[in-house]
């Protein structure tokens, strides 16, 4: 779906997908001063195998790399898993080693 409105709620602590006034999905995250910590993800049934979790996923990644003060912790099955399958977000995961510019 390339139709969703995506949001980063900051007062629920979450990243969301909105199709019009409908709620497709969200990614909950705690933040330390180092981290932020996803901790769950959940997309309407409604919307399940329409690549919703991918885009919340990739909007939030995007966001904290943006913002560029924070790794991630990824408790979260999915964005864990999520980041497994895409390799260019694993530098921002706590603890990855960093990756060096190849000549």
């Amino acid at each position: 779906m390339s139709d969703l409105t995506m949001k980063h709620n900051t007062e629920a602590n979450r990243y969301e997908a909105w199709d019009g006034d409908a709620l497709a999905g969200f990614a909950e995250y705690q933040l330390t001063d180092e981290l932020a910590v996803f901790t769950h993800t959940e997309v309407d049934p409604a919307y399940e195998g329409k690549g919703v979790g991918s885009q919340i996923a990739r909007f939030a990644l995007d966001d904290v790399r943006d913002e560029g003060t924070r790794k991630v912790l990824p408790l979260c099955p999915f964005i864990k898993g999520w980041i497994g399958r895409h390799r260019e977000y694993v530098e921002l995961v706590y603890g990855a080693p960093a990756t060096t510019a190849k000549d």
